[in-house]
């Protein structure tokens, strides 16, 4: 019985030993850090009182880490909304401080590693998202930790509006649209950028097809600065007489909620109004559109696969074609990995287990939908993704009803997942395999001959399983039969197989036939 008593004891104290060391190893491996930050002369005649104030904290080596707010390991950010914030006074982060975290570490609890810190002021509530012009930043610093860290990182920069690169083939649009002004009650502009085909400037009585390029998510006009300015292949091609003669118009991604969709809300006001009525024959008109809709095109990746096929589809005499890649979740039995209609939490599955979001290729799962959430969160103002500027935060935006507080409604709750069924009956008009399939006697004549879309099959972000139920409901379509094509790359990932010298091939195509 002693014997045994004692062998007890020497595992219970190798065990507590092991509890104390890795503790001690814990503490020796995360550091404390404290950032002071202040408004500096060079922006205090831009500097407002109110905002939400961010600490960046990246592993990564980007010289500007507000820039990188992807939920990736070794990304973290610490928030907190301020008001009446006087010019003079400083402001500290540090663990003291209540502050709103996209990942369950505190600032004296940091791991081991180097790190990228940078200060952000977000001021410009006009528009969701940091990457809006007016707000403020400080410089970024590298450090080491586990060493105790203070830091002074003064608001020295302001974020600037976009800018387009001068090329002769290159022109700015920058209206102001009348139905969006009128829907908020204060002046709203519409932007595009339009790189016109080398014919245009030799024949000045030849008019044009249009291609419409909807970006990925939340990309701007100003994209076609990439194409002109970096791309000389691209370039030399398009200016060849081996290019088709196609009008492309790069549309903006700006919208007050993050992307607008380019569709009408009850969230956002009347966008697709705004491009159709008004965008669109503005453009036509002054650049020598055709101006029918069997010459005008849409096409775009992932955000962009997914507005260009829904314009075809709510507008279906309208467009003449849409070239849709890797588009958002077309069906909401399969919104990534959550069945919004009859799942109870978009966090976790019917088993138990966290649902994940985001994938390697390999199928290695990579990020979970409620560390995605978390960090939308944290870049909401009010400490929710619906203001974020985020992925989800212009799904909400578009398809949510607006709430009581004037904000628009989550599907889910912030921080449980619980799914709201009432919010997600709301969602439906925008799933696009139930408005096909409830719409099919009156659609389906309309859209002969313009679909066409690719996926790749381990698309990074789980999109495949909702344009595979999207295809399978074609199949079973009649009256007509549905023409559309829909390819598969298998072992293939996310926009893969997009490339804006193909998608202007198949337009070109098209139009031959």
């Amino acid at each position: 019985m002693a014997e045994k008593t004692k062998k007890k004891n020497t595992v219970l104290f190798i065990f507590l030993s092991l509890i104390c060391f890795s503790f001690q190893q814990a503490v020796a491996q995360s550091g404390s850090l404290t950032v002071t930050t202040r408004v500096t002369e060079e922006v205090a005649d831009d500097f407002k009182p109110e905002g939400r104030i961010f600490l960046f904290v990246s592993e990564s080596r980007m010289a500007q880490p507000w820039r990188n707010s992807w939920p990736a390991p070794g990304n973290m950010i610490f928030a907190t909304n301020l008001k009446n914030w006087k010019l003079e006074e400083p402001f500290t982060f540090d663990a003291t401080t209540e502050l709103s975290k996209s990942v369950e570490v505190s600032l004296n609890q940091i791991p081991e590693g180097s790190y990228t810190i940078q200060v952000f002021w977000a001021q410009n509530r006009e528009v969701s998202g940091l990457n809006t012009p007016g707000n403020l930043y400080s410089e970024s610093v590298r450090i080491d930790l586990p060493e105790n860290r203070e830091l002074d990182l003064p608001l020295k920069f302001k974020t600037e509006p976009e800018k387009l690169a001068s090329h002769p083939l290159l022109k700015k649009v920058d209206v102001i649209s009348p139905v969006l002004s009128e829907w908020w009650g204060k002046e709203v502009r519409i932007k595009a950028a339009v790189l016109l085909p080398a014919q245009f400037l030799e024949s000045p009585d030849k008019k044009f097809p249009v291609r419409y390029n909807i970006a990925g998510y939340g990309g701007r006009y100003t994209r076609a600065n990439s194409l002109v300015q970096w791309n000389r292949n691209f370039m030399d091609w398009w200016q060849s007489e081996e290019a088709p003669q196609i009008i492309t118009v790069f549309l903006d991604g700006y919208g007050p909620f993050g992307d607008s969709y380019q569709l009408d809300s009850e969230n956002s006001g009347p966008y697709g109004t705004a491009l159709v009525e008004e965008l669109i024959p503005l453009i036509e008109t002054q650049y020598r559109g055709l101006g029918t809709p069997e010459s005008r095109f849409l096409d775009g990746c992932s955000t962009g696969g997914w507005v260009s096929l829904a314009l075809q589809l709510f507008y279906p005499d309208f467009f003449g074609g849409c070239f849709s890649y890797s588009p958002d979740p077309v069906d909401f039995e399969n919104f990534q990995l959550i069945n919004i209609y009859r799942d109870q939490n978009a966090f976790v599955n019917e088993y138990g287990y966290l649902r994940p979001i985001v994938r390697e290729l390999s199928g290695e799962p990579v990020i979970s939908q409620k560390d995605f959430i978390q960090f939308e969160n944290v870049l909401g103002w009010n400490n929710a993704y619906t203001t974020s500027g985020g992925q989800f935060s212009a799904f909400t935006a578009l398809y949510s009803p607006k709430g009581e507080d004037g904000l628009p409604k989550p599907l889910f709750h912030p921080q449980t997942g619980k799914i709201d069924h009432e919010v997600a009956e709301h969602w439906r008009k925008y799933d696009l395999k139930h408005f096909t399939k409830t719409n099919w006697e009156t659609l389906g004549p309309k859209i002969q001959g313009k679909i066409w879309i690719w996926m790749g099959d381990m698309d990074e972000f789980y999109l495949n399983p909702a344009l595979r139920a999207f295809d399978q409901l074609l199949q079973q379509l009649d009256n007509p039969k549905p023409d559309a094509v829909i390819q598969f790359s298998p072992m293939t990932g996310h926009c893969k197989g997009y490339n804006h010298r193909e998608v202007l091939i198949q337009i070109g195509e098209k139009l031959k036939r």
